[in-house]
């Protein structure tokens, strides 16, 4: 059985391309009564019933998106991207989606079809948002009103290629990374100024490249001790390396704690978030993957469709929203998700 769900839209009042979205019209948001087979949490480890309950179940809270991404838990809603529709939306428990802004991204004559929308946000520690944008290749802040202006946007004189996901370390610095994946012909493209795609620490004013030898660096998180910076690499080939963090910002050499294979390409490791027991959630080949912190796979969570990205939320940060392709999902856990170092 479907619920219908009634739809909220807002008028953002953003300049520097993001549109007043009276004449747009948010996707509505199915809710099955029993999830499907492909809906499932796969089980690897006893130890994974410490973690979510046997009779968790995953559930569709929307769906109807283009490609959704950059999940972050804010006033109650989860706000994400649809980085190839170029909107930005929020979804409240029960289903209801308010469009927040439309282009996203920063431009009005984006591509469409391309990931030049908004992706991966976080609440600064003045309770404002930062937000990657895909087109405009930077990181723009979001004020109380939705107003968008520049905060981030070059690394030695030079423009990023598209900041794609952020988190705020414990120590309060800022790190993300910076694949090519909003440029035309990503890595090849001769609007690339940058000649690496890196992981980037801005800290005291200044941007520093903490990592420099990733193809396509993507999720990024800490371990709740700030310990370990995990980051994803979406191809060509597919892993999560963990690093150790050290007292002045830099980082020791990789270890790889998971691995996959380099095919297929449509389902490669992408946001990844850790919980307050230190455990890994990443996306990847077939799902999401639970590891423990010495890198032993607990379980997966199964999806009918390839997810993106994930962010911890619910009153008691329970719950585990995932952007995926064109829904958005949730399972909860019996433990409290790692959250963001400031939150609202």
């Amino acid at each position: 059985m479907r619920i219908g769900v009634c739809v909220a839209l807002a008028v953002a009042l953003a300049p520097l391309g993001c549109h007043d979205s009276n004449n747009a019209a948010a996707p509505a948001a199915p809710q099955a009564a029993s999830a499907p087979a492909d809906m499932r949490v796969d089980r690897m480890d006893p130890v994974l019933d410490q973690i979510i309950a046997p009779d968790a179940k995953v559930e569709k809270v929307a769906g109807g998106f283009q490609f959704n991404e950059g999940p972050m838990w804010r006033g109650g809603r989860l706000w994400f991207s649809d980085l190839v529709g170029n909107k930005m939306y929020a979804v409240s428990p029960d289903g209801k989606v308010e469009l927040l802004i439309d282009k996203a991204g920063g431009m009005d004559n984006a591509a469409k079809g391309f990931y030049r929308g908004s992706n991966a946000m976080a609440t600064d520690k003045d309770g404002s948002v930062l937000m990657c944008q895909h087109s405009m290749r930077r990181i723009a802040r979001v004020d109380d009103k939705l107003h968008v202006t520049n905060f981030l946007d070059k690394w030695n004189g030079k423009r990023f290629n598209s900041p794609n996901d952020l988190v705020f370390a414990p120590d309060g610095s800022l790190w993300f990374t910076d694949p090519p994946f909003g440029l035309d012909k990503k890595a090849d493209d001769p609007a690339k100024e940058i000649p690496f795609s890196g992981v980037f620490r801005y800290a005291h004013g200044k941007v520093t490249a903490v990592i420099k030898d990733l193809a396509n660096p993507n999720g990024i998180g800490f371990s709740p001790d700030g310990k370990f910076l995990y980051v994803s690499n979406t191809g060509p080939h597919f892993f999560v390396n963990r690093y150790d963090v050290k007292a002045d910002g830099t980082l020791g050499k990789p270890t790889t704690v998971i691995s996959y294979p380099d095919t297929p390409a449509s389902e490669p490791p992408d946001g990844l978030k850790l919980d307050s027991a230190g455990n890994l959630w990443t996306t990847g080949p077939g799902g999401i993957r639970i590891l423990n912190p010495q890198g032993k796979v607990l379980g997966q969570v199964k999806l009918p469709e390839v997810a993106a990205n994930l962010a911890w939320g619910g009153d008691d940060g329970k719950t585990l929203y995932i952007t995926a392709s064109t829904g958005i999902y949730r399972v909860n856990a019996l433990i409290e998700g790692e959250l963001p170092l400031y939150r609202k």
